[in-house]
């Protein structure tokens, strides 16, 4: 693969694929963000793709801590270039990510909070550094459900009475709780971590 991306680094080493969000000045899901992950995940859909992907942040505070609430309409556009049957949202371009024939891994660090935590509930597998990582779902503070996928994912993950916690709440979760509850797989020390 040596597609290049305006918000997304990426480095193959062997059959892994290292993608770094970067987007600054935050990594707030826009446009830029959702062009550039509709052509990774078709470059990562193809008989030649690597057979593992990592995700990562460039920024050591913010993974992807929310969409652009400015720029809807533009983002939308961009998903809806997914193509495939269903709306143009995030949602269904996170369960074209799920569905990838390649292992998806996240490695965060920073806030992961709405479609940002929705993105890493599509990957298959989710790390999270115990000094900084941070996940949410805030959508009901403003008076709306989650509508990338939390509520499947989080009720598969972590239960019911939890996953009706997380969005009820609009609380904000570290990693050792997150790891608790089956949010992400496992909570590990990270205090040097650069992206890959």
């Amino acid at each position: 693969m040596t597609a290049a991306y305006e918000t997304i680094q990426t480095r193959l080493v062997g059959n892994v694929l290292n993608a770094t969000f970067n987007a600054p000045p935050m990594n707030l899901i826009g446009p830029e963000v959702v062009r550039d992950l509709v052509t990774l995940l078709e470059d990562l859909s193809q008989p030649t793709a690597p057979r593992v992907v990592v995700f990562d942040s460039a920024d050591a505070d913010f993974f992807l801590p929310h969409v652009d609430m400015t720029k809807v309409l533009e983002y939308t556009a961009e998903a809806a270039k997914a193509g495939g049957p269903g709306d143009a949202s995030l949602g269904m371009l996170f369960r074209k990510l799920s569905q990838l024939p390649v292992v998806t891994i996240a490695k965060l660090r920073g806030r992961a909070r709405g479609a940002g935590s929705e993105f890493l509930l599509a990957c298959d597998m989710r790390f999270a550094s115990r000094e900084n990582a941070i996940l949410g779902q805030p959508e009901v503070g403003i008076g709306t459900p989650p509508g990338a996928g939390a509520i499947q994912h989080l009720t598969r993950l972590l239960g019911r009475a939890r996953a009706l916690e997380v969005v009820l709440t609009s609380a904000d979760f570290d990693a050792e709780l997150a790891e608790r509850y089956g949010w992400v797989n496992r909570a590990v020390p990270m205090p040097n971590w650069t992206s890959s």
